[in-house]
């Protein structure tokens, strides 16, 4: 990412925050991706694909009115745009509108059959629906029973009707004391909260109060309950009762283990813990996760190697989980030691994945606060473990912007130079940009102005392909203030 000169125009392009979005998301860092993705289009408000990133993440985050939200406006002027109907499938569905959801994944299938999404959506939705009402084929219809009541009459009434309300009532009530039955199964320990709930309707004091935004108790506290009726019935919907139970007493099982005494499949029980805390952290839940990776550190170092095989990767694994926790917190010091201490464990177990992931963290807290040389020094450690163009593209791009900073403009031109061909190895537009406008930069701190204008000119083009009007706008101001430039060259 590249700031302007002087504080002018916003501090990056709609390309370069799509870019730092889709990293983000990639790392399951939902929450960081959502603001990146507001940021670019806030610069540019109808863009489809970023509107399908965004909507993405906030499915990631539980956030399904949003998504659905961000997928219908990527819809507005082309109803085709196969990922926005994908996209609001995809909210239909989670938010338990399955008939609805239903309904899109087979018009994208239409659109795109050999999308395999599409494919998958058509049999999760039908899933779904089948869990909730039954197949038809469970369906028999039989005409039995007394049907006089449907029979035209001269309003003569039957006279069994009122028995057989009576036994249609105690059927009901049967039916009833069932279903809050399965909602406690469901709910689990929510159950006892929702009841709570119920007792505090009763309550006609409190229920006529209101709180400082001006809204009724009894208004939030409806809506509590009716949210909670609304999961009860997505979580049948979506998945049946015994395989609710039968994951419940899984959980149950590792989470109820003796410090000491590992569980009976300990890998098991460590994917699904990771899994938890990295779900933790990637929706901000940063106390939460850093709890729990700290809680699981304990456990793991108290078991042997042949316990847990991988234990080694496993505490590098939450090292990394527990620093980048840190980080947000903004404790950069322990967040650099526990960084420090998954590179230490990655060097003896030769992890190569996991040391260029410890490389990368580190080089990120000393570019944070401010300790350019040594991020400098940990990245270029990194560059031989870096997987493919798009990240040699970004590293390169991060290390010349460390040298601009430490006005060493001769290397950070080089790297800009270097990051300009990673990414034209792979033809990625939005890093050509960043990488033109590094080079143009420290082209204008070393007196090179013809040089600069030549980059300036090849960003504002490809700022014009990208049709990212933030970035042309943002490159013509930085040369208003460089008058030499713009008696040479006038960009248009």
């Amino acid at each position: 990412m590249y700031d302007n000169e002087e504080g002018q125009g916003p501090k990056s392009t709609f390309s370069t925050y799509v870019a730092e979005g889709d990293q983000l998301f990639q790392k399951g860092e939902y929450v960081k991706a959502v603001e990146s993705f507001s940021t670019a289009l806030s610069l540019q408000p109808d863009d489809k694909n970023c509107l399908v990133a965004r909507s993405r993440c906030y499915l990631k985050l539980g956030d399904a009115e949003s998504a659905l939200k961000d997928a219908e406006t990527s819809l507005q002027d082309n109803k085709c745009f196969f990922k926005g109907l994908y996209q609001k499938a995809e909210a239909l569905y989670t938010m338990g509108d399955f008939e609805f959801a239903l309904v899109y994944y087979h018009r994208g299938n239409k659109l795109r059959p050999e999308l395999q999404e599409f494919r998958l959506g058509i049999q999760k939705a039908q899933e779904a629906i089948d869990n909730s009402v039954g197949s038809p084929s469970s369906v028999k219809l039989e005409n039995k029973g007394d049907v006089s009541f449907f029979h035209k009459s001269n309003g003569v009434r039957p006279k069994n009707l009122n028995h057989s309300h009576k036994r249609e009532s105690k059927k009901h009530g049967r039916k009833m004391d069932k279903s809050e039955k399965r909602a406690k199964e469901l709910l689990g320990e929510l159950y006892s909260d929702r009841e709570y709930l119920e007792k505090l309707l009763q309550d006609e004091d409190l229920i006529k109060g209101k709180i400082r935004t001006g809204e009724r108790v009894q208004d939030l506290i409806v809506g509590c309950i009716s949210y909670l009726d609304t999961r009860t019935a997505f979580w049948q919907q979506q998945k049946p009762i015994y395989a609710r139970q039968r994951d419940r007493k899984l959980m149950q099982q590792q989470w109820n283990r003796v410090l000491h005494k590992p569980p009976s499949d300990p890998t098991r029980y460590v994917l699904n813990s990771l899994e938890e805390i990295d779900t933790a952290l990637s929706v901000g839940n940063t106390e939460s996760g850093l709890k729990k990776a700290r809680e699981l550190m304990k456990a793991v170092k108290e078991w042997s190697e042949e316990v847990l095989p991988n234990k080694r990767e496993v505490l590098g694994n939450l090292h990394s989980y527990i620093g980048n926790a840190l980080m947000d917190l903004g404790n950069m010091d322990k967040a650099l030691h526990q960084h420090e201490k998954d590179l230490e464990l990655a060097k003896k177990g030769d992890l190569m994945d996991s040391k260029s992931r410890a490389l990368d963290n580190i080089g990120r807290v000393y570019a944070r606060i401010g300790k350019f040389q040594q991020a400098i020094e940990v990245w270029e450690e990194k560059l031989p473990l870096a997987c493919g163009g798009l990240e040699n593209a970004w590293l390169f791009h991060e290390i010349g912007r460390c040298y601009l900073e430490l006005k060493l403009y001769r290397e950070a031109r080089d790297y800009g130079s270097r990051s300009l061909m990673a990414a034209d190895e792979i033809s990625d537009e939005k890093w050509q940009l960043n990488a033109s406008v590094l080079m143009a930069q420290a082209e204008l701190k070393l007196g090179n102005y013809k040089a600069c204008v030549t980059h300036f000119e090849r960003a504002l083009d490809r700022a014009k392909l990208l049709q990212d009007v933030s970035a042309s706008e943002a490159i013509q101001k930085v040369n208003t203030d460089i008058p030499i430039l713009l008696c040479s060259v006038k960009i248009k």
